[in-house]
């Protein structure tokens, strides 16, 4: 299964959720690709932010290689799933749409966990302290394990 997460700036969110669910296709040798893409063009070509990154290592991950790049109408037909990260994402990814199943494919992370379908977004940490950063981390690796438990079945 090929995922890509997807959140406003590109450089919080959907990198760590890329990076968790990465750490678990590799640790459940899952084959697919995992990607993170934002959506505002003023990030593109940079590093996660330093907190995203402190987060990540702290659960052994490494996203020092990682840059920001844009979404793109092409990711339709790349991706199995779209997983974005609020209503604002899930706006522009329907935006950049172009044929009515593209939409089909995507959804908001947190709806792949039961128990928080009212609260369908991970909030946008960057202009928060460091405890957003471990908040984000925890719904997203419950959210990720689901979806590598879709992905090995």
């Amino acid at each position: 299964m090929n995922v890509l997460f997807v959140c406003v700036g590109g450089i919080c969110r959907s990198p760590l959720a890329k990076g968790i669910l990465q750490q678990q296709f590799d640790s459940n040798k899952i084959i697919g690709k995992v990607e993170a893409a934002g959506l505002e063009p003023h990030h593109i070509g940079h590093p996660v932010d330093k907190r995203t990154l402190r987060v990540a290592k702290e659960h052994g991950i490494d996203l020092s290689g990682y840059t920001m790049r844009l979404f793109s109408p092409d990711d339709f037909n790349r991706f199995d799933r779209i997983y974005v990260m609020d209503q604002h994402d899930y706006r522009e990814v329907e935006y950049v749409a172009k044929k009515e199943n593209d939409m089909k494919k995507v959804d908001y992370v947190m709806n792949v966990i039961d128990d928080e379908k009212r609260s369908k977004i991970v909030p946008d940490p960057l202009y928060k302290g460091y405890a957003s950063f471990e908040k984000i981390y925890e719904k997203l690796e419950r959210a990720c394990k689901i979806i590598a438990d879709e992905a090995s079945h």
